[in-house]
């Protein structure tokens, strides 16, 4: 735990106990602060009560001792308009913020020279996190990982020297952390995303803006700039005096990191150095995952990795679960749980990171279906459709060969079975479903496992890939 003790003394209101917020109680009455601890759910209420705080329903209660309003990051700040607990603070000049915020104070009073490497992006922030502390660990580092990849930041050990911090944050996190200060920060991709809770895209890309652009004056700030969005903002942190890297999966940067075929080179005033290969590594396929690779390896290269720690490092990872997880082998078939793959710009990553693809889809439909994938349905040897959105993805697909499977617990051998008839290189058997799991599954990750167990169960069993 992190004790917090810039409130020592002080008497803080918490609102949103699950995780982060049940943490953020813990470690402000660690470093000695009053917690007031609140949730519109009683449930909740119960347990933080059971844990030994003073609960309340903040409606009926003064606000006028309280120094701060830790929000939990799922509670509308600004879109579609703000909590009724954020106006309320706002009435009463208290200040709103969340728990990464309380670790960056302690960061600032206690270890302000401690790594902390902090990423955002909308697509792959949680295998360039689980990434970029799987190779500082490799390289023998005391790394914490937290913030929205699972562990709640200030769950994870306090900030101190030599211990490195690596932290996900989504934007809503990054709302509520004013004085954001990584020592290095990446910025992966800014795409349209969560619309609903920032207004529009341009304050969406702004809030992500704010992680690389508070980057201290001695850290780095890592930009991927395959999208105009970002590449104007690494134009902005540069001019703001910050250290940048552009890094380019698409096309050659003038300064900064691209790649070549399958090595991540560097780019330094024309003059071109191999940072590390990422051939045949197969918890980095595809093209996004290079630019995940591209942008962890500049991130500890920055903190002192050396170049051949970083390739062992990289060589080592074990990529995370359900996102273009290789579960096992059947012969010369793979198995490959995208299950996180819950819309078409998600499985879009994974349909184009194979060739032969019998292709596991469905479950509850997002707008706009499938149709945006047409370009990689000839990579498609049989669609097996399943869940609420069968019908609709078989009118899509038209004459591409498919089958309506319903469940997983048919679609997983039907599909097994053709692979192995297919006589082609390397079959893949893919689920990477463009769709939400709730018809059938509460979570993308209940639906992966389910998947992972019906694979394992075929006649034979799956071996390591």
């Amino acid at each position: 735990m992190t004790p917090v003790t810039s409130f020592k003394g002080k008497t803080v209101a918490v609102f949103g106990l699950g995780g982060s917020g049940l943490a953020s109680c813990h470690a402000l009455k660690a470093g000695g602060a009053e917690v007031i601890a609140s949730d519109d759910t009683p449930a909740k209420l119960a347990e933080a009560a059971r844990a030994g705080f003073i609960t309340a329903d903040l409606r009926t209660v003064s606000w006028a001792n309280f120094a701060a309003l830790v929000l939990t990051p799922g509670v509308p700040l600004t879109h579609p308009q703000p909590h009724w607990t954020v106006l309320a603070a706002k009435q009463a000049g208290v200040e709103v913020i969340g728990d990464i915020e309380l670790f960056c104070r302690e960061r600032k009073r206690h270890a302000p020279d401690a790594p902390f490497v902090a990423i955002t992006g909308t697509n792959g922030k949680s295998t360039t996190t689980a990434l970029v502390a799987h190779l500082m660990r490799e390289a023998g580092y005391d790394t914490q990982m937290g913030g929205n990849i699972g562990t709640a930041i200030l769950s994870l050990e306090p900030p101190a020297k030599g211990r490195v911090h690596v932290i996900e944050m989504s934007s809503y996190q990054i709302d509520l952390t004013p004085s954001l200060d990584p020592s290095v920060g990446i910025l992966l991709n800014v795409t349209e995303d969560h619309i609903d809770r920032h207004g529009s895209i341009e304050h969406y890309a702004a809030v992500k803006e704010r992680l690389v652009a508070g980057v201290q004056r001695n850290g780095t700030a890592i930009v991927g700039v395959d999208d105009h969005w970002c590449a104007a903002i690494a134009d902005r942190v540069a001019q703001a005096g910050r250290n940048v890297v552009r890094v380019s999966v698409k096309h050659p940067v003038a300064d900064g990191i691209c790649l070549e075929g399958d090595t991540i080179v560097r780019v330094d005033s024309g003059a071109r150095s191999r940072i590390a290969s990422i051939n045949e590594i197969g918890s980095l396929r595809g093209l996004h995952n290079a630019q995940n690779a591209a942008c962890a390896s500049a991130a500890v290269l920055a903190l002192g990795v050396s170049h051949e720690m970083l390739q062992q490092g990289l060589r080592s990872f074990p990529g995370l679960a359900h996102r273009m997880e290789q579960i096992g082998r059947q012969g010369n078939v793979l198995f490959v749980n995208d299950s996180k793959g819950t819309n078409a710009d998600a499985a879009a990553r994974a349909l184009s990171s194979f060739r032969d693809i019998f292709w596991i889809a469905g479950g509850k439909p997002k707008t706009g279906g499938i149709e945006s994938l047409r370009e990689f349905f000839p990579r498609i040897r049989k669609a097996y459709l399943i869940g609420e959105a069968a019908q609709e993805f078989a009118a899509t697909l038209g004459d591409v060969p498919h089958e309506i499977s319903k469940t997983l617990e048919e679609a997983v051998p039907h599909a097994a079975r053709d692979a192995q008839a297919s006589g082609v290189g390397e079959p893949v058997v893919l689920l990477s479903p463009a769709c939400a799991s709730f018809d059938q599954f509460p979570n993308f990750e209940k639906r992966g496992d389910r998947f992972r167990e019906v694979a394992n169960a075929l006649p034979g069993g799956l071996t390591p890939p």
